[in-house]
């Protein structure tokens, strides 16, 4: 797939996570293209970090929780039994793990961390010059103007489906020529239900995504749709383009990932089966694609695909996430941090579904931005006012 003379260097981020595990499956069918120098994990699961570390031969491997022992213990075990017994890697064990694979000058690094958690990871991948391949949209999110400052034209290269689909559109015209940006949803597992009957949903109903199988935060979120509502900002920085232009289409097969229309009245849309493995082989392989890096469709069979404007009133996170998006400043972060605690507190059973957006609208609405340049230090103190509000709006109720 490279005309480099070299495969191009890795550091994986989130590397036992959904992004992470695919992004090594699409590296194990393309070793003369990707060579991965780094992971970084949570370290629930240093079993599979070791796994993934000798297979790899990844030079750095760093987790954020976990003894250095146990995992130096771990990672001597499978080397032996690979009949490698002087793979050695460096480890490094913290909550600055990440931070450190990130700057660890690779040429591409994908951040496939979950949460704002990710932030310091993106900056120090900007600032090490390498491309920055994104899932982690919470960065980008909470952490705009900063995120963007540091970025060097076309040093961030989309990995959500959405955003991918986007950039690959893009390419048909100039910027100038954009009229807006569709992007697409499914609509989740209570597409078509009012809101009344949304009330007393179960956190197993929500999980029930129709199409992916994600985590527990992101899974939820695209039930509310508050992962939509955090895309159409991502979108909003990622391709300046204001958010009045960027609409939300409910696409329920999720075979066009997102469209762009232009000025003279022609839609570009960026098609294929549900899937991360495309998304996730091109911001490894970016600009050109990587072959058989997923499934294709099938034009010999019938089919047909459904698209319905977005139920405002039952779903009210997007008109929301426009508003904190419109504010800047740290309103995205807010909005974020909050509804990471709702959703943690649907999930124990002391909020209802509905009760998750109303939530996070009353923390927003409580939030006080300071006045002046965003920095990183202003981000974090807003999370946890918002995570503190948002928890004494749950003891409340």
């Amino acid at each position: 797939m490279s005309t480099d003379a070299r495969p191009r260097t890795i550091a994986l981020l989130g590397s036992t996570g959904s992004i992470g595990t695919q992004a090594v499956q699409i590296v194990r069918q393309h070793p003369e293209a990707f060579d991965v120098v780094a992971i970084a994990a949570g370290g629930r699961d240093l079993g599979l970090v070791a796994r993934q570390a000798v297979e790899l031969d990844a030079e750095l491997v760093a987790v954020a929780a976990g003894a250095e022992a146990d995992l130096r213990r771990m990672i001597d075990d499978v080397a032996r039994s690979a009949g490698r017994p002087s793979y050695a890697p460096r480890i490094v064990v913290g909550s600055d793990a990440a931070t450190q694979a990130a700057q660890c000058g690779a040429d591409v690094v994908l951040n496939g961390i979950t949460g704002s958690i990710g932030l310091r990871p993106t900056l120090a991948a900007l600032r090490a010059g390498s491309t920055l391949a994104l899932a982690n949209k919470e960065s980008l999110i909470v952490g705009g103007p900063i995120v963007k400052a540091l970025a060097a034209p076309g040093q961030i290269v989309p990995v959500d489906s959405e955003h991918s689909a986007i950039a690959q559109c893009l390419k048909a015209g100039d910027h100038d020529e954009v009229r807006r940006l569709l992007v697409t949803a499914s609509g989740g597992p209570f597409r078509g239900r009012p809101r009344e009957e949304l009330h007393d949903v179960t956190p197993q109903q929500a999980l029930a995504h129709p199409n992916f199988s994600m985590g527990r935060v992101i899974t939820t979120n695209s039930a509310t749709l508050v992962n939509k509502g955090l895309e159409v900002i991502e979108a909003h920085l990622l391709f300046d383009i204001p958010l009045e232009r960027i609409d939300v289409v409910v696409h329920p097969q999720q075979m066009i990932h997102s469209m762009v229309e232009f000025v003279d009245g022609s839609t570009i849309a960026q098609c294929g089966p549900p899937s991360m493995l495309v998304p996730i082989a091109l911001g490894l392989g970016w600009p050109r694609h990587v072959p058989d890096a997923g499934p294709r469709i099938d034009w010999t069979t019938a089919s047909s695909w459904d698209f319905e404007p977005l139920d405002d009133e039952a779903f009210p996170s997007v008109g929301l996430a426009r508003q904190v998006g419109s504010a800047g400043a740290t309103y995205p972060a807010v909005y974020n941090a909050a509804n990471e605690e709702c959703v943690d507190a649907f999930h124990d059973g002391r909020l209802r579904f509905t009760a998750i957006v109303d939530t996070v609208a009353k923390v927003v609405g409580d939030h006080q931005a300071q006045a002046g340049e965003l920095t990183v230090e202003q981000v974090l103190q807003a999370e946890d006012w918002a995570r503190g509000r948002a928890q004494e709006l749950l003891a409340a109720q």
